[in-house]
């Protein structure tokens, strides 16, 4: 049995590089420091689609084209649950 796990650290590498690609693709980075913005964090869209987080926008001075709030990959997904009953009237006594 150990010799079939001689070639598998090389295919656990593969795959852990790949899944990393993955995740790393589907993120949203600042394009000036290459940071990931933080839950709560502003980010700022500026002419020909640039974005910059908070920190990078303070190097530029034109204003940004708009402003966009981080929010948690459990944004949207989450129930709202709201009462849909009639609204009880007092009883009269």
């Amino acid at each position: 049995m150990l010799r079939s796990s001689t070639k598998s650290p090389d295919l656990e590498r593969q795959l852990l590089r790949r899944s990393v690609m993955a995740l790393a693709a589907g993120r949203d980075r600042c394009d000036g420091c290459h940071r990931t913005p933080l839950i709560g964090e502003r980010v700022h869209v500026y002419d020909g689609g640039r974005t910059l987080c908070e920190l990078c926008r303070r190097e530029r001075r034109e204003q940004p084209v708009s402003s966009q709030l981080v929010h948690g990959g459990e944004h949207g997904n989450t129930v709202r649950i709201t009462d849909q009953r009639p609204l009880r009237r007092p009883r009269a006594a």
